[in-house]
């Protein structure tokens, strides 16, 4: 039986694992709660690099959190990682992380004292360091209703167990995640920079591997600062790559447009949001060998 899916269908691929992730037999690598993050995808992008040939280089333009980045370089799926991230927040933690300045970035959460005061104090600052803008955009991903990080977003208001702006702030485990990527490193690079341009700069290269997962269509307005998305460019783009590439997309009639307009491969798999709602997602790739395995 023929596993590809035609532009109109929607049910899961034939011979391809049904069963959901449960995301808490994911290892958390990453230091942020980040809306829209790939955790669940974890199993799927294992089985797509393990059956790919030697894979040299993993590059994850939109890194966000960088869990699929830091999963490749933590378990040797990639014998180098790239990261690249634009929004200016995002990209002062994850320069952070990656410097000499790891250590005391993870001092500094395990050290604060998460109160009203210092926490207001520490926001309000005007004069900055990438250190603080760092430290406070991690404290604002983890107090902040969603883990949302935009202008407009709001304190946790009751959280987990009425505890309110303590519902996810994990003080040894984010030390614990940050210290842990010091030691792998220098297998990342970081890029603060536009994911087209990083995209374009390397189409013609044969032995890259994009992991490309764009601001979605519909939830990125409300989630991301950077989440308007040229999506007609992009698709373009990644037609033209000569390497490997796996994109993920929410499953609208946009995004079937575009894969139907640039001769695209794709394949359908379900996940569970954070409110326990089943939802279709799209995985597009010029390759599918490995879906079957």
């Amino acid at each position: 039986m023929n596993s590809q899916l035609t532009i109109f269908e929607n049910e899961l691929i034939t011979g391809h694992p049904k069963r959901i992730v449960n995301v808490a037999s994911v290892p958390q690598r990453s230091p942020f709660r980040y809306p829209g993050g790939k955790t669940w995808l974890v199993p799927t992008i294992r089985k797509w690099l393990i059956n790919s040939q030697s894979v040299k280089e993993l590059i994850e333009p939109f890194a966000g959190g960088g869990i699929i980045g830091l999963t490749a370089a933590f378990e040797k799926l990639a014998n180098h990682v790239t990261l690249a991230e634009i929004d200016d927040e995002i990209a002062a933690v994850w320069e952070v992380i990656l410097s000499d300045s790891n250590e005391w970035l993870a001092n500094k959460i395990h050290d604060f004292e998460l109160t009203s005061e210092n926490i207001k104090r520490e926001l309000d600052n005007p004069n900055k360091t990438l250190q603080d803008i760092a430290f406070c955009t991690i404290l604002k991903n983890r107090i902040f209703h969603g883990g949302i990080i935009t202008k407009g977003s709001g304190l946790i208001k009751n959280g987990e167990n009425g505890k309110g702006i303590h519902s996810r702030w994990y003080p040894k485990t984010l030390r614990d995640r940050i210290i842990s990527i010091k030691y792998i490193r220098n297998s990342i690079s970081f890029i603060r920079g536009d994911a087209f341009e990083i995209i374009e700069s390397n189409l013609a290269n044969k032995d890259i591997y994009f992991f490309i997962d764009p601001p979605y269509t519909i939830a990125g307005k409300r989630l991301y600062t950077h989440f308007e998305v040229d999506n007609d460019r992009l698709f373009q783009l990644i037609s033209r790559s000569k390497g490997n590439y796996l994109m993920t997309y929410d499953d609208s009639g946009e995004i079937r447009d575009l894969i139907k307009k640039n001769n695209l491969n794709f394949r359908t798999i379900e996940m569970k949001t954070t409110h326990h709602l089943k939802k279709s997602e799209i995985i597009i790739s010029n390759n599918f060998s490995w879906w079957d395995k």
